[in-house]
């Protein structure tokens, strides 16, 4: 109007619209997304009064519509001019002394695999054939696998991305990162953690180019049992650069760039696989629905994301490294009989799933024909799991049953209390393989750093529990966002289908009506 304006609110929590002077629009025009800030609110008022704290876009720009699901959970939709400044500002030459402190492992075979539009390569593997260590007490190798013609293991290296060596503690991008936790992965874009210097240059481990890793080195022998393993700094090259695609046609083929070593890697990680599960790991492998879309942001097709081997390999010995690492700091080792304790350390736990839930899942799915034991030791259960995941594989009510399931479950979370991982079977379990992503892989990369090589003391357990709630919290936060942003294009998408008939699924039965699921898209409502 010609003296005022009002935001019309989507909120369900705010029924009344916010009155706004005009001299408070910072130019904003009917028909504009608008971030805007309730500053009073007088009792006499029917309305709260606001001024425009930013103006987003035009309604149903893309961005301005991307931007709103962000601003709506508190994510930040733009980076601050301050942090890409000092970002900018560092260097991407590696110093001479900095490779001498490291073991220096540029010409061992090293590669990336990665979904095709990735950026940010925060993990690579190498591996190479070595020769048996000799035994310690008799300077020989073992005699037992000499006879057997068995003289060597495999030494496979889960290097990455050294993020700790660029970001110092409480420094401008430092902070940044903590207040962000995480990158958030909309449908069409990558809001990141890191200023794009760091995650998509310095830091990301791009082929042919000297980086600086922070590694886990495993000597395994050929049933895939780890002999001994060493945590330390690095200076990788990667040799090459692996789409999933590419490296599943290799695993399919057998043919292709580093043929033989992609195989040997995939053969050690499927048998890591079958020894995870037969200790009571959960296969949650869901087929994830994924948007193709325009360079305007429009969908233009539904298609189904789906676990190969490819995946499976770099998921395996990610596993391993967090595996180990967790391990190596939670697991103490006992100095001249005195006993040992562990410091404080950040852990990624799952607990065991609520009693309840899983009982009102078990009654649910009587009503398609299958069981679910839910009572007794978590292997037999989560085995039950399994079991119930695999007889619904192909069949319609697959996606509804294996949703549910995930609801059943704990949601996993960030602690310094060390429950154990659920869901992997895993007494010990960390992030260390994301730093590029998640904040509390370089929590992780920092304590490593301070325990192994500064010999420093434990850190304060309630400090470190305030950061790990504050990065649970806002991977939380992250998801709904990401969820949200997949909804907003269901609806974009099916708003050009009106009229048409689909199959679909009930998913949900509410007072207000029924939730039903569409078989060829998966798009709800």
């Amino acid at each position: 109007e010609r003296n005022y304006a009002f935001l019309l609110t989507e909120s369900r929590t705010l029924d009344s619209d916010i009155f706004i002077p005009r001299d408070k629009l910072k130019g904003g025009k009917s028909g504009d997304k608008a971030v805007v800030k309730i500053v009073d609110w007088p009792e006499d008022a029917r309305n709260p009064i606001g001024h425009v704290v930013d103006i987003l876009g035009r309604a149903g720009n893309n961005d301005a519509e991307m931007h709103a699901i962000l601003a709506e959970f508190g994510l930040p939709y733009k980076y601050p001019l301050t942090v890409e400044h000092a970002a900018n500002h560092i260097s991407d030459v590696i110093p001479a002394d900095e490779i001498a402190r490291r073991l220096d492992m540029r010409d061992v075979l090293t590669c990336t695999i990665d979904p095709h539009d990735a950026k940010d390569f925060d993990d690579a593997l190498s591996i190479r054939k070595i020769n048996k260590p000799l035994c310690s007490d008799c300077g020989r190798s073992d005699r037992a696998s000499l006879q057997t013609g068995e003289q060597y293991l495999w030494e496979v290296g889960v290097h990455i991305a050294d993020v700790t060596h660029y970001v110092t503690p409480n420094s401008i991008i430092d902070k940044e990162a903590y207040k962000r936790a995480t990158s958030v992965y909309l449908v069409d874009r990558t809001v990141p953690m890191l200023p794009e210097r760091l995650c998509n240059n310095i830091c990301s481990l791009r082929p042919n180019e000297d980086k600086l890793a922070y590694s886990v080195i495993f000597h395994i022998d050929e049933f895939a049992e780890v002999k001994d393993y060493k945590i330390c700094r690095t200076v990788i090259n990667s040799n090459r650069r692996f789409t999933y695609e590419e490296a599943q046609q290799i695993i399919e083929t057998s043919e292709g760039d580093y043929a033989q070593e992609a195989l040997k890697l995939n053969e050690l990680a499927q048998i890591l696989r079958t020894k995870r599960f037969a200790k009571g790991a959960i296969a949650f492998d869901r087929v994830e629905g994924r948007f193709e879309i325009d360079e305007k942001g429009k969908p233009l097709s539904v298609y189904f994301k789906e676990a190969k081997e490819a995946n499976m390999l770099i998921e395996e010995f990610m596993l391993l490294a967090n595996k180990t690492v967790a391990a190596h700091i939670g697991k103490p080792k006992a100095v001249k009989g005195a006993k040992a304790k562990a410091k404080t350390f950040v852990y990624r736990v799952h607990d065991v799933p609520n009693p309840d839930k899983l009982e009102n899942f078990s009654a649910f799915i009587k009503r398609f024909g299958y069981k679910l034991k839910t009572t007794g030791k978590s292997e037999v259960v989560s085995a039950a799991i399994n079991n119930l995941l695999d007889q619904v594989t192909g069949k319609r009510e697959q996606n509804l049953i294996e949703t549910l399931a995930i609801r059943s479950m704990a949601k996993a979370t960030y602690t310094t209390e060390n429950i154990g991982h659920y869901g992997l079977a895993f007494d010990y379990y960390t992030h260390f393989t994301s730093p590029i992503r998640r904040y509390p892989d370089m929590m992780v990369h920092r304590l490593l750093t301070r325990y192994l090589f500064d010999e420093g003391h434990s850190v304060n357990k309630n400090e470190y529990e305030e950061y790990c709630e504050h990065s649970s919290d806002m991977e939380q936060l992250a998801a709904s966002a990401e969820r949200a942003s997949i909804k907003y294009k269901q609806v974009e998408y099916m708003s050009e289908r009106l009229g048409q008939v689909y199959d679909g699924v009930i998913s949900g039965v509410t007072d207000w009506g029924i939730y039903v699921e569409l078989n060829e898209n998966k798009c709800e409502g």
